[in-house]
């Protein structure tokens, strides 16, 4: 990850390349607002494997699942200026989920790749992360109609891994999920209420199913 020194108007300053070749580098500074690091990884497939890819890897392979998709936001959003952050969305007879956290103005928002319809992009205008993991909460649910999520953790800074390289590595880095698992979870409600949880409707369902495809 060392740094380069480029020049631009007759100005030289230095640029840190992360490690990522000089194509992907350049990829990812276009990916300038959040909305477009979610078009970006909205358009890479989906798949269903036990991996960890890199980003680089994920955009080599054009590919990736929950997890990866976030890693790939997370590299976006760090050659753009900003932490490389991540959520943790945990959920009970159900798949964890990942998200890219950014912020603006004071205020929380987030990407992720799903191929569920209402678990992926949010607008910066969460005040707390827990408002932000609770807004995920009505579209969380299994194929069941039950709904899953209850519990969060972040923010979690990717820049503690970067020695192990996370950005970049051909291997799986697993070191990201481990991380993940080992952060403080918060409840979003007392257990009592979960038990008492009411199903999804048909309609809201079947609305939540856009995009998803069985495997």
């Amino acid at each position: 990850m060392r740094p380069v020194l480029v020049s631009k108007n007759g100005i030289r300053r230095i640029e840190q390349t992360f490690g990522l070749s000089p194509e992907n580098l350049r990829a990812l500074r276009r990916l300038t607002t959040p909305m477009r690091i979610q078009q970006f990884i909205d358009a890479i497939a989906y798949q269903y494997a036990n991996t960890a890819w890199s980003p680089q890897r994920v955009m080599r392979e054009r590919k990736g699942h929950c997890l990866e998709g976030a890693l790939l936001a997370a590299a976006a959003l760090r050659v753009n200026g900003h932490p490389p952050l991540l959520m943790d969305l945990e959920a009970v007879q159900d798949d964890d989920h990942v998200v890219a956290l950014y912020r603006e103005r004071g205020l929380w928002g987030g990407i992720a790749k799903s191929n569920f319809a209402g678990l992926r992009f949010r607008a910066p205008v969460y005040r707390t992360l827990r408002e932000l993991a609770l807004s995920y909460f009505d579209h969380y649910y299994n194929l069941r109609g039950e709904r899953t999520l209850r519990s969060w953790a972040g923010p979690v800074n990717l820049e503690r891994l970067d020695s192990q390289h996370w950005m970049t590595s051909e291997k799986n880095v697993w070191c990201v999920p481990e991380l993940l698992i080992a952060a403080r979870h918060y409840p979003l409600f007392p257990a009592k209420v979960s038990r008492a949880l009411p199903r999804l409707d048909r309609r809201s369902f079947e609305a939540g199913m856009h995009g998803w495809v069985k495997h």
